[in-house]
């Protein structure tokens, strides 16, 4: 592939641009996506995925850390995964393709489509929420969360609870921005983990940090 030409790609349509809404053809568009989106994933050898708000403008602190991680992974030689869209995940493709990277979007096919950032050297659009999220984890060897809402909360429990659970493989967390972060770690110790319902061991499940330089500690300690 040319350095940083954008490469489209669209799961499982192929053999669906007509697809019927029954429930046991439905089964065979979830098979061909997943099928496609993993043979897209796989060629990839070292992914870092990175989480966090859509609505990060440019000029905020948290946009500008991302894309210096973006840029640090892509120099390190590690591909750089994000939900393919704008504010954080803009900065992180854009860090990385900017750096002469690699810079992967997984998009999801909305009514309101949402566009794909000009940043990504490869485009993988979704019809299924739930397949694109097994494919941010998949081929995973570290995730970085920065501030962000629902959706964001969303990513950092789900893979947390994977790890926890033994359903993926340990990588390393890092939780970006203390001031963001902190008051949601005391709330883990003090009612969490006060009132039974977590372990100690699963607080080292991640670490909260405050820059690039720093999450790249944790995502690849010497």
């Amino acid at each position: 592939m040319e350095q940083n030409k954008k490469v489209k790609r669209v799961c499982g349509d192929a053999l669906f641009n007509d697809f019927t809404n029954s429930d046991p053809w439905r089964i065979f568009r979830i098979m061909a996506e997943f099928v496609d989106s993993f043979e897209s994933m796989s060629q990839f050898e070292s992914v870092v995925t990175v989480f966090g708000s859509a609505r990060t403008q440019p000029h905020e602190t948290d946009y500008i850390e991302a894309e210096n991680l973006g840029a640090l992974l892509a120099k390190a030689g590690h591909a750089v995964l994000t939900g393919g869209g704008p504010g954080i995940m803009e900065a992180a493709n854009k860090g990385a393709k900017e750096a002469g990277g690699t810079s992967i979007g997984l998009n999801i096919q909305l009514p309101m489509e949402q566009s794909s950032n000009p940043y990504l050297t490869e485009d993988i659009d979704f019809h299924y929420f739930f397949i694109r999220k097994v494919n941010f984890l998949k081929y995973t060897r570290g995730v970085a969360v920065f501030p962000g809402g629902f959706g964001t909360m969303d990513e950092f429990f789900e893979v947390i609870t994977l790890i926890q659970t033994h359903k993926m493989p340990a990588v390393p967390i890092c939780l970006v921005g203390s001031d963001f972060w902190q008051p949601a770690v005391d709330w883990f110790n003090q009612v969490l983990l006060e009132k039974n319902k977590i372990s100690a061991d699963d607080m080292k499940l991640f670490s909260v940090v405050n820059s690039a330089s720093e999450a790249m500690k944790v995502l690849f300690p010497k």
